[in-house]
């Protein structure tokens, strides 16, 4: 009974970990979605700098952001590498989509 017990325990840990994991990493997405919606809309307004803190106060650590414009779609992505290190291998992106405001251009700088 003692055996079926621990292993029993020891299973149910695993299973908690990886719960606690997962939801570790769907905050982290969800902070991504976060960041790239509101980089996007910066970037519509022409302020990419204030974009990039943006990214890096709301979005995950290590977050990056990139950027295109064509025409006056302007579309943000977000990336991240999964700050739990339990899950391995899971890489985070969101992409979020605005329209510049008129005579707005966006410029790597």
């Amino acid at each position: 009974m003692t055996v079926e017990a621990a292993l029993g325990l020891a299973g149910l840990t695993v299973v908690m970990v990886l719960l606690v994991a997962g939801f570790a990493v769907l905050t982290s997405q969800l902070r991504c979605t976060d960041a790239a919606r509101e980089a996007a809309r910066l970037l519509a307004r022409g302020q990419p700098a204030e974009a990039a803190a943006a990214v890096h106060k709301i979005g995950p650590p290590d977050a990056n952001l990139a950027f295109e414009q064509s025409g006056d779609a302007i579309t943000a992505k977000v990336t991240a590498q999964s700050a739990t290190g339990l899950l391995p291998g899971i890489h985070l992106d969101a992409t979020a989509y605005a329209v510049a405001e008129p005579d707005t251009e966006v410029t790597n700088g």
